[in-house]
């Protein structure tokens, strides 16, 4: 098949002398490096569509009924808020008359 394709001005040497060197034709040359390049660019797309597999581990048995686990989490977080707002958090608070 015939086409008329525009090569840049640094690569029309590499390929003339690549041709040379191979005793073929600049064409031969072209569809020798077009070839490999297309092999090599399927090859990296074929290698980075494997599958990823993560390793898991068994944890046991849940401690917690898991099916309320949302609604607990949200207990213990209005049971610290709370405290805090009644002055009964954890963190030790400064009980000096202000001004001393």
């Amino acid at each position: 098949m015939r086409t008329t394709i525009r090569i840049d001005d640094d690569l029309m040497p590499l390929l003339r002398g690549r041709a040379a060197k191979t005793g073929g034709s600049i064409t031969k040359a072209f569809n020798e490096l077009l070839r490999r390049g297309l092999a090599a660019e399927a090859s990296d797309l074929q290698q980075k569509r494997e599958r990823f597999v993560q390793q898991t581990y068994d944890m046991g048995k849940p401690l917690v009924d898991l099916t309320k686990a949302l609604a607990l989490s949200y207990a213990e977080d209005d049971e610290k808020l709370i405290a805090m707002m009644q002055g009964d958090a954890n963190e030790p608070r400064d009980r000096s008359p202000a001004g001393e």
